[in-house]
C-alpha cells in the first residue's frame, strides 16, 4: 500500500541523498493526517451548527461531570486561550443559550460558566456524529494495531504536552 508521502520522501531522496528524510515517513503523515480531521471535524460540527472552538470549550463542560460548570480560568487552561478570548468565547456561547453564567459562591468576585440543557443536546449529537465518522476512519485497522497506534503516538505527544516550552511548530 502507498500513499502520498511516499512520493515525497523518494523525491527527497532522489533530490538530497546527503539529508536524512526519515523524520518525513512520520510527521509528513501526521501533518496530512491532521488536516484529514480538521476538514472532517469542521464538516461534523457545521452539521451541527458548532464552531471548533465552541465545539471544545462546551466538550470541557460536558466532560467535566455533574453540575457541568467551570470557571472561566479553568476552560482557558484546557483550551489553551487568552482570557480575552476566552471571555468573549463564553459571551458568544450565552447568547447562543448553549451556556450560561453565574456568580461563584466560593469567590464573590468570580462566575462560573454552566452548560445549559441546549448546550449539552448540541455537544452531544456532535460528539456522536464525530465518533461515528471517526470510526469509519478507523475500521479497516484492526484492535490491536489502533492501540499500538495510539501507543506510540503517545510518546510523542506526552513530552510536549509536559513541557510548553518546547517548540511547537
Amino acid at each position: 500500500m502507498r500513499d502520498e508521502v511516499d512520493g515525497l520522501i523518494e523525491a527527497w531522496r532522489s533530490e538530497r541523498p546527503d539529508v536524512d528524510v526519515t523524520p518525513l515517513e512520520v510527521f509528513s503523515r501526521v501533518s496530512r493526517l491532521a488536516r484529514h480531521l480538521d476538514r472532517a471535524r469542521r464538516t461534523v460540527f457545521t452539521e451541527h451548527a458548532l464552531e471548533p472552538w465552541e465545539f471544545d470549550v462546551l466538550a470541557e463542560l460536558r466532560r467535566s461531570g455533574p453540575p457541568y460548570e467551570l470557571s472561566p480560568g479553568r476552560l482557558l487552561r484546557a483550551t489553551l486561550v487568552t482570557s480575552g478570548t476566552m471571555t468573549n468565547r463564553v459571551d458568544r456561547l450565552a447568547a447562543a443559550g448553549l451556556v450560561k453564567r453565574r456568580p461563584d459562591p466560593d469567590d464573590k468576585r468570580g462566575v462560573l460558566v454552566r452548560l445549559t440543557e441546549r448546550g449539552a443536546e448540541r455537544i452531544d449529537a456532535a460528539l456522536e456524529s464525530l465518533l461515528s465518522y471517526e470510526e469509519t476512519l478507523l475500521a479497516p485497522m484492526p484492535d490491536g494495531d489502533r492501540q499500538q497506534l495510539a501507543s506510540l503516538l503517545r510518546c510523542l505527544l506526552a513530552p510536549l504536552d509536559r513541557d510548553p516550552s518546547r517548540p511547537q511548530g
